[in-house]
């Protein structure tokens, strides 16, 4: 069990004994003792991720202790942030606008969430296997799917994803579960389910693990066609891309799929100081984050712009950035 930290002991003051450990001054005067870290299902990617910075933080700010939360996704992230009971999140970019603006699942309830890294782009993805006969969107019509867990940034994709293809959510599917992606994958294998969306770097375990099950054959659904009416309602933040073949066991053609960035968030009153050891331990990190999952190999330099954030930079994160030679706009 992860225990939610409130965010009063996320900036606590400093222990006794950093001075005696070197804290650089500024730390000294302002320290994180302990940092919890909002990811995601353990089926994804964010979770291993954030354990892969946790275990950074830990060995190499003096005197923090940094701890993971499994959670449903950026939704519950974000909500989470905006409660103060944990630190820093991974969330997509698209749930962050959304809880900057107040709108949406964050309608009149906005939050003070602030960028401080892009990370990598997060793929959609529709499964399913051969077996069930889908081949196209249309073809979810009188299906068994999962829209992704409750709390997930999945959902609120998937939901846009449907309705730009033509399908309403609540009268077009057999039945509509809500379940990870290590549940959605578990229903398939027993039958008990026909497709499911799940949005996260790739590979992602969950959906490995259901190619390389004996006698099933992975069918990954394009969908990139309907991208440009969903940008006409939502906005800029989705691209198309493409899932290269043998992306995943049983993989056999790329697929046409939407995209949407991820990037790390803090709250806009985090010191600067604690802020700047955040971000500089993730960047000075990565090739050890890379070995945790390979999505890491994503985080360049080039990537640190403010249109790929999609909400404010966090002043401290954005000083960084630029001492370190990147062009935000």
């Amino acid at each position: 069990m992860h225990t939610r930290i409130p965010r009063r002991t996320v900036l606590g003051s400093v222990a006794a004994g950093a001075a005696a450990l070197g804290a650089p001054a500024v730390l000294r005067a302002q320290s994180a003792q302990q940092l919890a870290i909002a990811t995601g299902t353990t089926g994804g990617v964010y979770y291993p991720l954030g354990g892969g910075m946790a275990a950074i933080f830990s060995r190499n700010i003096p005197g923090m202790s940094a701890t993971v939360e499994v959670t449903g996704g950026s939704v519950a992230n974000l909500q989470l942030l905006g409660a103060g009971r944990v630190g820093m999140i991974l969330t997509q970019v698209d749930a962050a606008v959304d809880a900057v603006n107040g709108r949406d699942r964050f309608q009149n309830r906005p939050v003070p969430a602030r960028a401080i890294f892009v990370m990598y782009t997060n793929r959609m993805q529709v499964v399913t296997v051969a077996s069930t006969g889908i081949t196209t969107m249309a073809d979810l019509k009188g299906k068994r799917v999962s829209t992704g867990a409750p709390g997930s940034a999945t959902e609120v994709m998937a939901f846009r994803l449907i309705e730009g293809a033509g399908l309403d959510r609540d009268r077009d599917f057999r039945a509509r579960e809500r379940l990870s992606p290590a549940e959605s994958t578990n229903a398939i294998k027993d039958g008990k389910l026909d497709a499911y969306f799940f949005v996260s770097g790739v590979p992602t375990a969950a959906i490995t693990d259901l190619g390389a099950t004996p006698g099933v054959q992975l069918r990954l659904i394009d969908h990139a066609e309907f991208v440009p009416k969903i940008v006409e309602k939502y906005g800029p933040v989705y691209f198309a891309e493409e899932i290269p073949a043998g992306t995943y066991p049983g993989q056999t053609t790329p697929n046409k799929q939407m995209s949407v960035g991820n990037i790390i968030a803090v709250r806009a009153d985090m010191p600067d100081a604690l802020v700047t050891e955040l971000v500089k331990n993730i960047w000075e990190g990565r090739e050890e984050l890379t070995r945790v999952h390979a999505e890491a190999r994503n985080f360049k330099l080039e990537n640190q712009k403010s249109a790929a954030a999609g909400i404010p930079w966090h002043p401290a994160a954005e000083a960084y950035w630029k001492a370190q030679g990147a062009t935000l706009s």
